[in-house]
């Protein structure tokens, strides 16, 4: 089967949003984009409730992804849309289409202002349990908040894009994270801006001041392990500028501040096999409720 940019739709602001990201990814990656409805069943005798019966069930899973695919072809011209209607419950079901797919997009529901994402069960159990990189979009995302500004101050669609932005932990990178980041920043032709955020050896936790210059020098080995990280992808990648950020401090309250100069966050998620346990890291968790672009989410060995 052929690659697709797959989004979950279920009619809310949150999908609406996803689906036209969906779409202007498409674009950049001259994919097909497929829109996913899932019905999860209802008991027989809830079914039979005026409110769930035929006419409802019909308008969920037949017009409204049918007006939003109509919707989106005529809103992004060149982009090839379809649509899927499957049953089940919403995590699994979108698991599952997720494995076809080149990216799965899903909605949050935008907190306002700074306040960024509210990721529900849903959309964390489909992060938590796909291999394939997933994009959350917060609802009443527009294409012109991944732009810069205009002469006038305004962002604009015909301005170029913001920066990508990568999270990356020097301790344990990852090929399939590292290479996402490029490629976005490639697709846009913008800057990658790699985030890393360090903190002293645990021993400074429990009293012992850190001196300046022991923090200069924490922070000039672990800028050098950076840049030599990043030294063969910039080889691979030579027309993309790099600005790599090494910084003492919270990764997470780094790359959420990042974001809000970012087109797109990039972070990564570790593939655990073992049924308990996290399966989503801290930072990867913070950054999804409280970012304010976009964050693709890139599962990893």
């Amino acid at each position: 089967m052929s690659r697709t940019i797959t989004v979950g739709l279920d009619g809310s602001p949150e999908s609406r949003a996803a689906a036209e990201w969906a779409a202007r990814e498409a674009k950049l990656r001259g994919l097909p984009v497929r829109l996913v409805q899932v019905w999860e069943p209802v008991p027989e005798p809830m079914a039979q409730a005026p409110l769930l019966g035929v006419e409802t069930h019909q308008h969920w899973t037949e017009r409204v992804p049918r007006q939003a695919a109509e919707g989106l072809r005529l809103r992004h011209p060149g982009v090839e849309v379809t649509n899927e209607h499957v049953t089940g419950r919403p995590a699994e079901a979108l698991a599952r289409a997720a494995q076809d797919a080149e990216l799965l997009v899903l909605g949050s529901r935008g907190l306002g202002g700074l306040g960024g994402f509210l990721v529900g069960s849903v959309g964390l159990a489909v992060v938590a349990s796909t291999e394939r990189p997933v994009v959350l979009v917060r609802a009443g995302e527009q294409a012109a908040d991944e732009h810069e500004m205009d002469k006038a101050g305004i962002p604009s669609t015909a301005a170029p894009f913001r920066p990508v932005v990568l999270g990356l932990d020097v301790g344990s990178p990852d090929e399939a994270l590292i290479g996402f980041a490029f490629d976005a920043a490639t697709r846009r032709n913008v800057p990658l801006r790699v985030v890393h955020g360090w903190n002293p050896p645990p021993y400074y936790a429990y009293g012992m001041a850190l001196e300046a210059a022991v923090q200069r020098e924490l922070a000039e080995v672990d800028s050098t392990v950076l840049t030599e990280e990043l030294r063969p992808w910039r080889q691979k990648f030579p027309d993309v500028e790099v600005v790599a950020e090494s910084r003492c401090g919270s990764p997470s309250n780094l790359l959420i501040h990042a974001s809000r100069e970012a087109s797109l966050v990039v972070v990564g998620r570790r593939i655990r096999r073992s049924s308990v346990g996290a399966h989503i890291g801290t930072v990867t968790h913070a950054v999804l409720h409280h970012a304010t672009a976009p964050v693709a989410v890139v599962a990893h060995d």
